[in-house]
């Protein structure tokens, strides 16, 4: 076991996937001798050569176009977009042509290629550097949309998201890029498709993803100060979501509160609510609850804490499903 931050999981990631398959390849803006904006592919050049860690010029539609090609050949390319609002130029590469090719060649080509995206706020970052475009890709038939919480799902997961025949969106949290945790570099881990029951619970079940797993966690610790007992899951997995695991919960607990950082109309939350709501409708005691993004463009850095889910709001959620009283906005059921 060593301890690695989430950026330094993922380049572990990255090299364990070059040294053990030489199809494949890294490709991206200053992913090369600079190592990325992020430093994620930092020495991966040096090691193993400029054919396989490419620096691309800043065209995302033809780093995109590019991969599709070289995965017809048979290599495993790895995309790094540099920052999630860079994403919109490669989305119709993406969704007409990365997402359709295996169903429209009745499935004798096969697109194993992996988009790694930084993305969502919390950095202090200008306009375009903090948004959460997931939603739109787990629209979209064809792909594999993952994003990771911890050091150990950042390496393990994406090393089977390079090993995935399917394209692969693999959204990886900025603003968790410097925490740190235990890396097992040899541990098979949880599937890529399971979501991860993070803390158990008797009285809410509190749906995340991605950057908002710690905050969630840390509701969960604050509201057992007040006797309230969450269950916290980690979908992990955003298309497909592991229904089944979600569903267990909230059969357990009875009531559901779903947070994103992305806005609320047409998220990932309004997907859940509803299959959940399908699902255990006998089971709930409350309608589910959304802590979002609003529905704004991301705001500039100084808003940006007041347009991201915190610790405040979330409680506030979770007082909502359990028809509380809260010094937030004094709702009550």
């Amino acid at each position: 076991m060593t301890e690695l931050t989430l950026a330094k999981a993922l380049g572990s990631g990255l090299r364990r996937a070059l040294a053990e398959d030489e199809k494949v390849v890294l490709l991206g803006e200053d992913i090369g001798k600079l190592g990325g904006v992020f430093r994620v592919t930092d020495g991966l050049q040096r090691d193993f050569g400029t054919e396989r860690v490419m620096d691309t010029p800043l065209a995302e539609a033809g780093i995109i176009g590019m991969a599709v090609g070289l995965a017809f050949r048979g290599y495993r390319p790895v995309c790094e977009i540099q920052f999630d609002g860079f994403i919109y130029p490669g989305f119709d590469q993406i969704v007409a042509q990365v997402a359709k090719l295996h169903y429209r060649t009745a499935g004798n080509v096969r697109m194993p290629l992996t988009i790694r995206v930084p993305y969502g706020g919390g950095i202090g970052a200008v306009e375009h550097h903090s948004e959460s475009p997931e939603a739109y890709f787990a629209h979209t038939a064809g792909l594999r949309v993952v994003t990771c919480s911890t050091p150990q799902d950042a390496h393990s997961m994406l090393r089977e998201a390079i090993a995935s025949d399917d394209p692969v969106l693999f959204f990886e949290p900025k603003r968790r890029y410097w925490t740190k945790g235990e890396v097992d570099e040899d541990a098979v881990g949880l599937p890529m498709g399971k979501a991860r029951v993070v803390a158990e619970g008797t009285d809410v079940t509190l749906v995340t993803y991605g950057p908002l797993v710690a905050t969630a966690v840390d509701a969960a610790v604050a509201a057992a100060d007040e006797g309230i007992s969450i269950e916290v899951v980690d979908l992990r997995s955003l298309s497909p979501v592991d229904f089944d695991t979600v569903s267990a919960s909230v059969q357990k607990t009875g009531r559901l509160v779903i947070t994103h950082e992305a806005s609320q109309s047409g998220g990932l939350g309004a997907e859940i609510a509803a299959t959940l709501t399908d699902r255990c409708f006998y089971y709930l005691e409350s309608a589910p609850v959304r802590i979002t993004g609003f529905d704004v463009p991301y705001p500039p850095a100084k808003l940006e804490d007041h347009f991201l889910p915190d610790l405040d709001r979330i409680l506030d959620g979770v007082d909502r499903a359990l028809g509380r009283v809260n010094s937030l906005t004094g709702w009550s059921a």
